[in-house]
């Protein structure tokens, strides 16, 4: 058998797979071939969205001492490269996996990198003879880690039977046991939301639970939907163990396949009259409000003993727990000796509030903009819209009175004050129907959220989106409803809005009720019209729109953001940058204006004194609400201005996302020069590459990896243009042709004369075609299957007519030298010499 001719899987499949069997390795629950880590990153181009193939990541190899106890990875090679070829590769794979062992194997040997030291050798090659059992790993990896047998028994308990974790759920579930049965009793996990939080707390309770480490659990978190949600689902496999710590439960409802709808009750361990707490349980679940307060009796909590729990886990621990004087750090000091695990998406630091002060440092963390680029959360495009009264100011005239009568004060209003102190109706309609527009033009039952400035505001917003969308409104009152901590309807309404199933409601407007993250796997569209300091708020807000759904045609987000709080992508403390799509009205600037001095929501961190937007949850405010207009002889806490005072739109505009994964500052035009410039550094380069490329849309494709923005340009200068042409006028500063232009000057040439009646019809069907749609769809195979060609005959009749298919594609390639030959222009005898167009 001659080595050099065999291809990389059949190195695999006789030489490497059998060396490792051989060695004592399992092949149905040790060896994973081709085993997932990144599912590749959503692109978003126009409207549409698709996984670039290209960051797709598989380990050729991954080996595991137990099912999801990863311990080593393996990179083949075909025998035509060096054994160690592979070893880049698979270093990068153990990074990901947290693995310290490596092989590199072409079907010779394999060489082997320890980066435990063991033998003191970082890398050695081995026969194929001397590949290492699994245990010969895991003695050196337990060595290498310092586990006592203690450790040991705990760390190698296995998983819960269910779905296959994830690459980062591993190591967040594996790191999490492990520091837990060393004796550490504080830990955190930083995981983005849509990441997979619950179910990776599920595994670490399941693992900890089981081998006997933990025995008693609380599981705290601030929502009952929550609650309810992992009861039911991520935790289901502790039912009958498992109580509500809640006098009351409404159940969930349940859909089956064959849509039968279903109420499933939760178990409760509070009794409704007496409320004493059930103590036969082991696994208890409780949202924090439910078990304390100043009333003794509804301290619950201190009906155990504070040795009773000995796990505490803590979901979304940024949300009041860290502060020292808050309900949650009540509990966690009560139930002081227990081991404490807090789950967050945004860990939170302050002046006065700190996660870290409290958990210690991160033990894992996987952040949104890894979660983006893995393919596992979906990417974002951020449309910014300025107001005119927001952007450049307003300024009442002398003696101005709002709609209550009260006395304006004289002073510049701008973007800080709206919704604050001034509130023009004018500007609700003028949001109301631009959130209306993109709806229209996209999907207009795509799962909206508009984050409004307080409670009044979002009263407004339900009424003037309403009026927006009246044509809906009147025949189904719920497509917009108002879901905040007052508005109990509203309320009532969360369940339905997160529920894909459900169609109504699809716009909620919100203050703070529904900043942090609950599972909403549809929402499409975020409108930011709220003033945001707080970079965990920011993150929390932002978390809504992360989750990928692409069973339901959720693969990505927009941001439709008012107030400039999108500015916060540019904080060093924001981790996840936007995917966008440039769409900006004739010739304003691409580029983002200079900040508003002492504008909020740019990133200032809250300091001491301030309130914490988190702190309520439903957005109530100290001191209670005041009305705007309502009576006494105070100043008004808000001015309000009906029609008196329009409000315009000043500019549309978006920064972009290159293609390793920057925010670009310059404007399109010269960005696209630049990117170009780096590929071909002269006009006569590009004109090269351009004619010699057998498929022209190929190369086009490959620009776009490469970071050349041709649908964005084709929105700002024309999509009647061919790529050719925009990228030779912004690049290279050529007058360009339309693609009808270039049409009409290959047929006034009579280039294809030699062909039959019908191949010149066929031809001028695919001129035709071109000037209408583009290269691309005269070079698809498919080009045969739409009209005009399905009535000229079948595919292969076409073709035929050429005399085969060489002879077609040697003629459609002559008719791309056509379309993109340079023109001459013929001058008179007496006009002189002169150079010719240089427009292909």
């Amino acid at each position: 058998m001659d080595k050099k001719q065999l291809s990389e899987s059949d190195i695999c499949d006789k030489f490497i797979r059998p060396a490792m069997e051989q060695a004592g390795w399992h092949g149905f629950d040790q060896i994973y071939r081709e085993f997932p880590l990144r599912a590749g990153r959503v692109s978003v181009r126009g409207n549409k969205a698709h996984r670039d193939l290209s960051t797709v990541l598989r380990a050729d190899y991954a080996l595991f001492f137990k099912a999801n106890i990863p311990i080593a990875v393996v990179e083949a090679k075909d025998n035509n490269k060096p054994m160690g070829s592979g070893m880049a590769q698979a270093i990068n794979y153990a990074e990901l996996l947290g693995v310290p062992f490596c092989f590199s194997s072409n079907g010779d040997g394999f060489v082997f990198r320890d980066a435990t030291l063991a033998d003191g050798v970082l890398e050695k090659n081995l026969t194929l003879d001397e590949f290492p059992s699994p245990q010969d790993l895991w003695e050196r990896y337990c060595a290498w880690k310092g586990w006592t047998p203690a450790v040991r028994q705990v760390a190698e308990f296995d998983y819960a039977p269910s779905k296959t974790p994830r690459y980062y759920q591993i190591n967040a579930i594996n790191r999490t046991v492990e520091a837990i049965a060393q004796g550490q009793n504080r830990a955190m996990l930083v995981m983005a939301t849509g990441t997979g939080k619950t179910y990776t707390a599920f595994q670490i309770i399941w693992r900890l639970w089981k081998s006997g480490a933990k025995k008693r659990i609380l599981f705290l978190a601030d929502r009952n939907i929550l609650i309810d949600q992992t009861m039911v689902n991520d935790f289901r496999p502790f039912k009958g163990a498992m109580a509500k710590l809640s006098p009351n439960a409404k159940g969930v409802e349940r859909v089956d396949a064959q849509g039968q709808v279903t109420l499933e009750n939760v178990d409760l361990a509070v009794n409704k009259t007496t409320k004493l707490v059930d103590k036969s349980y082991e696994i208890y679940l409780s949202l924090y409000q439910a078990v304390t307060g100043t009333e003794e009796e509804r301290n619950i909590y201190k009906q155990f003993s504070p040795d009773f729990f000995d796990l505490i886990v803590v979901d979304e621990c940024h949300r009041g727990s860290a502060n020292e004087d808050s309900a949650w750090r009540e509990i966690l000091t009560y139930f002081g000796n227990a081991a404490q695990v807090g789950l967050t998406a945004t860990p939170k630091e302050t002046q006065d509030t700190s996660n870290s002060d409290y958990f210690g440092e991160p033990i894992y963390t996987y952040s949104l903009k890894q979660g983006i680029e893995d393919g596992f959360l979906s990417p974002y495009k951020v449309v910014r819209v300025d107001l005119d009264k927001d952007t450049f100011g307003w300024r009442p005239t002398q003696g101005m009175t709002d709609k209550h009568g009260h006395l304006i004060e004289d002073r510049i209003y701008n973007a800080t004050d709206m919704n604050r102190k001034l509130v023009l109706e004018k500007r609700d309609e003028v949001v109301a129907a631009k959130i209306t527009e993109y709806l229209k033009a996209t999907d207009r039952y795509a799962k909206t959220i508009v984050f409004c400035e307080d409670i009044d505001h979002a009263a407004r917003m339900r009424q003037a989106l309403a009026n927006a969308n009246a044509d809906i409104c009147k025949d189904h009152p719920k497509y917009v409803v108002q879901i905040t901590g007052d508005n109990a309807e509203g309320k009532l309404e969360l369940d339905n809005f997160i529920d894909p199933e459900k169609t109504y409601p699809v716009i909620a407007t919100t203050s703070k009720l529904m900043s942090t993250g609950v599972d909403a796997q549809t929402c499409k569209l975020i409108v930011l019209d709220q003033n945001i300091k707080s970079m965990t708020l920011f993150k929390q807000i932002i978390g809504w729109g992360t989750r990928l759904r692409e069973d339901l045609g959720k693969t990505w987000f927009t941001i439709l953001d008012f107030k400039r709080a999108t500015e916060l992508f540019a904080d060093p403390k924001f981790d996840g940058e936007p995917v966008q799509i440039y769409q900006p009205k004739g010739d304003e600037p691409v580029t983002p204006p200079d900040e508003l001095t002492g504008t909020p929501g740019m990133g200032d961190p809250l300091t001491t004194g301030q309130p914490d937007p988190l702190a309520d949850p439903f957005g109530a405010q100290a001191g209670g609400y005041t009305a705007p207009g309502a009576g006494g002889d105070a100043e008004p806490k808000k001015y309000v201005l009906g029609g008196m005072v329009t409000v315009a739109v000043a500019r549309e505009r978006v920064q972009y996302l290159s293609a390793d994964g920057k925010l670009i500052t310059e404007s399109l035009r010269d960005y696209t020069r630049i990117n170009l410039a780096k590929q071909y550094d002269s006009l006569d380069k590009f004109l090269q590459a351009w004619n010699d490329a057998d498929r022209k849309a190929a190369l086009v494709e490959e620009l776009e990896k490469q970071g050349v923005l041709i649908e964005a340009l084709a929105e700002e200068i024309g999509k009647d243009l061919d790529p050719f042409d925009l990228l030779l006028h912004v690049a290279y500063n050529q007058p360009p042709l339309t693609r009808r232009e270039r049409a009409n000057r290959v047929k006034k040439r009579n280039a294809f004369t030699q062909y039959g009646p019908v191949a010149r019809k066929v031809i001028d069907a695919l001129i035709d075609k071109y000037a209408d749609e583009g290269i691309a769809t005269i070079e698809s195979n498919d080009v045969f299957k739409v009209q005009p060609f399905t009535q000229m005959g079948s595919a292969s009749e076409l073709v035929k007519s050429f005399g085969g298919r060489p002879q077609y594609l040697g003629a459609l390639q002559t008719l791309e030298r056509e379309l993109y030959a340079p023109q001459v222009t013929v001058m008179p005898a007496n006009a002189g010499i002169h150079p010719p167009d240089s427009r292909a």
